[in-house]
């Protein structure tokens, strides 16, 4: 069984479970389906907002769909939660993409 649909019925059992969503999010964009990973990211942000890695790979998405202001935000609102939730780790992480799209650095992997 191919990756995505075990995850999506992983998810189905568990519909709360924040990995899983983070999971499919990125299996999406590995697939070049921005859209719907986007959408599983920006549910996250709203129903789990201290799930820190999230803001990173929004960012980029967002900076990859020409959606800079949304990209800007979220690096900003991710800077904002990883302080408060005192994850320096995320936060090292963000602020170093964060600096680099001010930059206009190409920080992709």
């Amino acid at each position: 069984m191919e990756r995505l649909q075990k995850l999506l019925e992983f998810l189905s059992d568990n519909p709360g479970d924040s990995f899983l969503q983070y999971a499919i999010a990125l299996e999406y964009i590995k697939r070049g389906d921005a859209a719907a990973g986007c959408k599983y990211f920006e549910g996250l942000v709203k129903n789990d907002p201290e799930y820190v890695g999230t803001y990173y790979h929004l960012a980029r998405l967002y900076k990859k769909m020409g959606e800079k202001i949304k990209a800007e935000d979220c690096y900003k609102q991710g800077i904002a939660v990883a302080t408060k939730i005192n994850d320096g780790h995320a936060l090292s992480e963000l602020k170093n993409a964060y600096t680099n799209f001010q930059m206009g650095i190409d920080d992709d992997e």
